[in-house]
């Protein structure tokens, strides 16, 4: 007996190492990379806090990099991003709900669940190709906002489903037979009992896809390559541009001058996406302790 209490000890004081070893090196990876980001931003921001003033915002784009600025793509992607949030924010999440409790359990579900899952992890060229020969080309939508809103909506949709569909499986099923037991019917049960609780992880999934959405670059090199607009984009046919490709090409430039325009160009980019993210998180924590109440 005190032999099997000490190999057990033993086996536990084994697995206890073993743990902290593991821990470590989860930590040592985090910090190697938190390392590298800080690093990079501060990069960034030595190097372009002297370009963010009223002129990289409001000008339009210009061979001369005092005169230069980020107004086109600017407003191309405030734009761009709000008709890629109109079309798929209600079909992720219609599509969610529609996974989760209403489609049947056979072999089409899964093959669509599977490949909701492998479409997440899909290189994002690959859905610019797609979005050029379908939108573009095949569509006639030409190289216009509603092309690029299009193609980025299927870039991020997957992740958006996949995100609503756990915020869904999430919600505890004593609330939907609650809410049976109340005499609902299985839409007032999703819109009343199960859409409220889910609320707060649809809205992360939203925040993940549309944060991802902002900064990509490959898919619009595909559908839109101009880089030099001095016009603002007014209907969702118009030509336009992002800032990911203003900011490429002014780091492509030799001068360096381009390049501290391109840095103050990230930092417009990233107040902009943080921006974005700020409200997103303060309406999730508020629906979440609505949730709670």
């Amino acid at each position: 007996m005190s032999i099997d209490f000490k190999l057990n000890q033993n086996n536990l004081s084994r697995r206890k190492f073993i743990g902290i070893i593991f821990l470590a090196f989860c930590l040592l990876g985090v910090l190697v990379a938190m390392m590298g980001l800080i690093s990079l931003l501060i990069q960034v921001i030595l190097q372009g806090y002297e370009w963010v003033t009223p002129n990289l915002i409001f000008n339009y784009p210009s061979r001369h990099p005092e005169q230069a600025g980020l107004w086109a793509a600017l407003i191309g992607t405030l734009y761009m991003m709000g008709l890629t949030a109109l079309i798929t924010v209600p079909t992720g999440v219609g599509a969610a709900i529609y996974l989760e409790e209403y489609a049947p359990k056979n072999w089409i579900t899964s093959f669509i669940e599977i490949n909701t899952s492998n479409l997440a992890g899909v290189p994002s060229i690959v859905y610019g190709l797609l979005g050029l020969s379908i939108f573009v080309y095949f569509l006639k939508l030409e190289r216009s906002i509603l092309a690029g809103s299009l193609t980025m909506s299927l870039l991020i949709l997957p992740v958006l489903i996949l995100a609503s569909r756990e915020a869904i499986k999430a919600v505890p099923r004593a609330h939907r037979e609650a809410a049976f037991a109340l005499g609902g019917d299985k839409w007032q049960v999703v819109k009343m009992a199960v859409l409220p609780n889910a609320f707060p992880g649809i809205l992360t999934g939203v925040i993940l896809a549309l944060s991802r959405a902002i900064g990509e670059a490959a898919p619009m090199v595909a559908i839109t390559a101009l880089v030099y607009i001095t016009f603002i984009p007014v209907t969702p046919m118009d030509r336009f541009t992002v800032m990911p490709i203003q900011i490429f090409n002014w780091v492509s430039r030799p001068q360096d001058d381009f390049r501290g325009l391109a840095a103050g160009g990230i930092i417009v980019l990233l107040i902009l996406l943080l921006s974005m993210n700020s409200v997103a998180v303060i309406l999730r924590n508020k629906f979440q302790k609505r949730s709670e109440e």
